[in-house]
């Protein structure tokens, strides 16, 4: 009982402390103690001040005329009429309208500050006049500092000559920017050259620029003013004439010649403290404002310069056991959940990418293969992470068009280089699938062979076999003085890589169509043997199949015109792409080429004129002509040609050229093969007449009157 009482009395005594109204403070002064602060209606604020020891220096002097009425405040150090005085603009006085009548009669005394702290900075400069230029002079007139031009409106509306409050520069125009330390003003009014002006009044002031934004709303307006406009004045400050407290006080202290762009003149005081801050800033009682500080069980207290919220005491013990308790059984629940959510959304990622890079699809090509299909390792995300570094920059061998390939070092520290494709839409996907199901049916000691792949990242990868030497086009087309690439090392070449796609076309449990064979999709193991590789835009087909009618794709240079022309995906396509590749090696020239004229040519193309000009010697590479015979260059010329055939049937099937180009490196090595070649003196002409090796070669031999030119 006695408890409950003790609670209910400090609950109590609680309330009554949240709710105790606080200590009013007396209001800071503006002036000096014992110093006047009002001179009529105008506000005096240190550090101007009325009488002596009221005033900061001499400059902030006031002279209060209590005689006129209404009383008239002036500023002794340059004896001009005080309008207003606020600490955070400056002081407002009775400034000059320097005027010349038709006769160049001039009214109107210049302003000079120097010697005090006063400066004219924030004002506009205002001339009214017809093809006039008003210049603006500080220096007692030796120096003119800016100005502006006033043409005649020539009879228009007023109106016109007035653009958003301010002078357009028609009868009347402005300069609003004036420099910091302006101290002295005087103005003098010419005509603008070429231009003829009126005899009306010319008029030049700086007003403040709050006052005329908002009294001069039209120009008549401007005309009736009378002597004097109210001028702005605001005051730098030496840190000398103060005491400074940086906690309560925010002030800004140059020198009159100092260059700088945007001036605050004086001081001010900081945030959460209010007064004069050339007197005292004292700190500001947040708490007394119940609306806008603290709410619900918390309590104010003021601080210097702000405030804080607090828990009562009691009340803080309670919230702390309840939020104690609170928080370790949300710790709990969070640590559980977010396990089980991590757990699930682990499981769903896979899945998802799983499906997205063809997980579903890879899997219907495997069931629907009948075991053709060879079983491929399936990679983790980590195995290929650290194999590649992560993949590293510096272990890209090459970007193909369906992805980049890396090179990698498995666990087991077999190099393998592992394509990372790129993300593609379903189209590409199944590239991506076809490219893996492929693969795994081919097993060619001339193929890449595919060793595996990995579906559980954002990406799909296949992991291959390394090929150290980099690609037959790099040999052929780019400068390497490590390795040349003999003519024997092209016949070798050729006939690898033919009897690769030889093995696709025939020999594979399903024909399969490369669809871009190219120099740079043969590559060249540590031994320079080629490797057929790329097979992504590859298609498979039936055995009673003879042709696809599928989308286009291929490269340039290299890509068979029938197919191009009619979408049917024939074996006899590859056969014109390797053609291509065969004079590539022949000539060493790229399949598109600049000529010497700078005009792009297809090789192809090229290489049949100079067949049928019977000018072939002329694009046999400068590297092999002392190395092949003229024999073995017109076969493998009229061999190109075969391939090169516009219509795909005259084209021989890859298994016929796999054949010619091995007996034509049996022959090149003496192995029980006689060439018959029948040499023309007069002409130069060579024609082939027959070769021995037990069967019927198929080459494209003919009579001797019918023969290539060399």
């Amino acid at each position: 009982m006695q408890v409950v009482k003790l609670v209910s009395h400090i609950s109590f005594l609680l309330l009554m402390l949240r709710f105790q109204p606080a200590l009013a403070q007396a209001p800071a002064g503006l002036a000096k103690p014992n110093c006047s602060d009002h001179c009529g209606n105008i506000s005096i604020p240190y550090p101007f001040g009325i009488g002596k020891y009221c005033y900061m220096a001499e400059s902030y002097d006031v002279e209060c005329d209590e005689t006129s009425k209404p009383p008239r405040a002036l500023l002794r150090s340059i004896k001009m009429e005080l309008v207003n005085i606020t600490l955070e603009r400056g002081a407002v006085v009775k400034g000059p309208v320097i005027s010349v009548d038709s006769s160049g009669r001039q009214e109107g005394v210049p302003v000079n500050l120097e010697g005090t702290p006063f400066t004219l900075f924030y004002n506009y400069f205002i001339a009214v006049g017809c093809n006039t230029r008003a210049s603006l002079w500080t220096k007692n007139g030796s120096t003119e500092h800016t100005g502006c031009d006033s043409i005649c409106s020539n009879g228009s509306s007023n109106s016109n000559m007035w653009l958003n409050g301010a002078c357009s520069g028609k009868d009347c125009c402005q300069d609003m920017y004036l420099p910091p330390s302006l101290q002295v003003f005087n103005s003098t009014f010419e005509l603008i050259e070429g231009k003829q002006g009126s005899d009306g009044r010319k008029l030049a002031f700086l007003a403040d620029m709050n006052w005329f934004d908002s009294k001069m709303k039209s120009p008549q307006e401007i005309n009736k003013l009378p002597s004097t406009v109210p001028m702005l004045l605001t005051w730098i400050l030496n840190n000398n004439s103060l005491t400074y407290n940086k906690d309560t006080m925010d002030c800004n202290f140059w020198q009159i010649n100092s260059t700088f762009d945007v001036m605050t003149p004086g001081c001010s005081c900081s945030k959460g403290y209010e007064g004069n801050p050339y007197l005292q800033c004292r700190d500001i009682d947040e708490c007394e404002d119940r609306n806008s500080t603290c709410h619900g069980l918390t309590r104010c207290v003021n601080t210097k310069g702000s405030y804080k919220c607090e828990l009562h005491p009691l009340w803080f013990t309670v919230l702390v056991i309840g939020l104690a308790l609170g928080v370790l059984f949300l710790l709990i629940g969070a640590w559980w959940m977010s396990k089980l959510i991590k757990r699930r959304k682990c499981i769903q990622l896979k899945k998802k990418f799983f499906k997205r890079n063809g997980g579903l699809l890879l899997q219907q090509q495997l069931y629907s293969s009948d075991g053709s299909v060879h079983k491929t390792k399936v990679f983790s995300s980590n195995e290929l992470e650290k194999a590649t570094d992560f993949f590293n920059e510096n272990r890209i061998l090459g970007h193909g068009g369906q992805g980049t390939v890396y090179k990698g070092m498995l666990a087991d520290g077999s190099i393998v280089a592992v394509k990372k494709s790129t993300l593609v839409d379903e189209e590409k996907l199944e590239e991506f699938i076809n490219e893996v199901v492929i693969l795994s049916q081919i097993s060619h000691r001339n193929v890449v062979r595919l060793l595996g792949c990995c579906l559980e990242t954002d990406v799909p990868l296949l992991v291959y076999e390394f090929i150290p030497n980099g690609t037959l086009s790099q040999y052929l087309h780019e400068q390497n003085e490590d390795f040349t690439l003999s003519w024997e090392s092209r016949l070798r070449i050729a006939s690898e890589a033919a009897g690769a796609i030889s093995y696709l076309h025939s020999t594979a449990s399903i024909p399969i169509y490369h669809r871009d064979i190219k120099s740079t999709n043969i590559l060249l193991d540590k031994k320079y043997r080629a490797k057929v590789s790329d097979f992504g835009t590859s298609r498979s087909v039936s055995i009673d199949q003879t042709h696809l009618t599928t989308k286009v794709q291929g490269t340039f240079g290299y890509l068979d015109p029938e197919y191009f022309r009619t979408s049917q995906l024939t074996e006899k396509s590859d056969v014109y792409s390797f053609g291509v590749v065969v004079v590539e090696l022949l000539s060493g020239k790229k399949p598109i080429f600049l000529t010497h004229s700078l005009e792009t040519m297809s090789l192809a193309e090229h290489f049949i004129e100079l067949m049928e000009d019977g000018r072939l010697f002329d694009i046999i590479d400068a590297q092999v002509k002392g190395d092949c015979t003229e024999e073995e260059a017109i076969v493998i010329a009229n061999l190109a040609k075969r391939c090169l055939d516009l219509n795909g049937r005259n084209r021989p099937t890859m298994r016929e050229v796999a054949m010619e180009l091995e007996w034509i490196l049996l022959s090149r090595n003496g192995i029980n093969i006689q060439q018959i070649v029948e040499v023309d003196n007069s002409s130069r002409s060579i024609s082939c007449s027959s070769f021995e090796i037990g069967i019927d070669l198929p080459l494209d031999c003919k009579s001797s009157t019918s023969s290539e030119t060399w």
